[in-house]
């Protein structure tokens, strides 16, 4: 089970999605890092997990190893690691598919007013 609810995936995929066009490091790259860097292990360890899913590095049926794996080698901060990644947003949307969360529904919770 993920340990990290939905709305923060979603929020994380949007802003993903926002760094393809953001210059290195500008300001999309530090809200997300931050945002990241603020996660508490867990949710770092599931989202590290869910982005090795959806890259195929592990299978969804393998997600408690998975979560087990991304604490173990947690030896670099999270937010560098993943926003390493030039297909960060495609990994989370694949992931999160894999793992059967629909992404609709997320972003719905992250872009519905309040």
């Amino acid at each position: 089970m993920l340990l990290i609810s939905p709305a923060k995936l979603a929020y994380i995929l949007l802003r993903a999605r926002e760094l393809d066009s953001d210059v290195p490091h500008g300001q999309h790259y530090r809200e997300l890092a931050e945002f990241i860097t603020d996660l508490n292990v867990d949710e770092q360890a599931s989202l590290t997990a869910l982005v090795w899913i959806g890259r195929e590095t592990f299978e969804a049926d393998e997600l408690v190893e998975a979560i087990q794996t991304a604490r173990e080698e947690a030896t670099a901060p999270s937010a560098g690691y993943l926003l390493g990644m030039p297909q960060l947003a495609e990994f989370i949307e694949d992931g999160m598919e894999a793992l059967g969360l629909s992404i609709e529904d997320a972003e719905g919770e992250v872009l519905r007013p309040t």
